[in-house]
């Protein structure tokens, strides 16, 4: 049994019809996400920025923090005593502005690459010194390691279209 041509020409239009409804909503789609893009970058950075600086502030200001008494202290004795590292007070001090003013720097989108870089470094030296721990709970690598990612993909792709870099130039 064989079909008319008519109906062989329907399908064939019924077929195109879908087929450009799909174009279409698929490019509707490709035109919010090149839309939204820039604006869920910034806000990724300006969260990234805001979570650095809120493990920054605390030890600049000498007050607890979650589970630490001391964070200072904290840095201090991880970058002595597990890392070995000399001069530690300075160091912690570095990492300490390095968390609260360049948490604020990121976010608002200023020198994001050098930033980025600093805290990717920041987080190798964490995961390092926290060692081969994974655990999903307090004191994990898995933390530091997100943060490093995110740091590295922020170095790559610098501050954005919504970034005080960009109106720098």
């Amino acid at each position: 049994m064989s079909t008319s041509p008519r109906i062989k020409t329907r399908q064939i239009e019924t077929r195109l019809a879908r087929s450009r409804r799909h174009t279409s909503s698929r490019a509707a789609l490709d035109r919010l996400y090149a839309r939204a893009a820039p604006v869920s970058y910034a806000l990724l950075r300006v969260v990234f920025g805001v979570v650095l600086f809120t493990h920054g502030l605390p030890k600049l200001l000498r007050t607890s923090h979650g589970s630490m008494a001391d964070p200072m202290a904290g840095s201090i004795n991880l970058i002595e005593n597990v890392m070995h590292l000399p001069a530690a007070p300075v160091l912690a001090m570095l990492v300490t502005l390095l968390e609260a003013i360049g948490g604020v720097l990121l976010a608002a989108g200023l020198g994001t690459r050098l930033i980025a870089i600093a805290v990717a470094v920041e987080m190798i030296g964490i995961s390092y010194a926290l060692g081969p721990t994974w655990p999903w709970i307090d004191r994990g690598i898995e933390y530091p390691v997100m943060m490093l990612f995110l740091a590295a993909y922020m170095a790559v792709h610098g501050g954005g279209r919504c970034s005080l870099d960009r109106l720098i130039g």
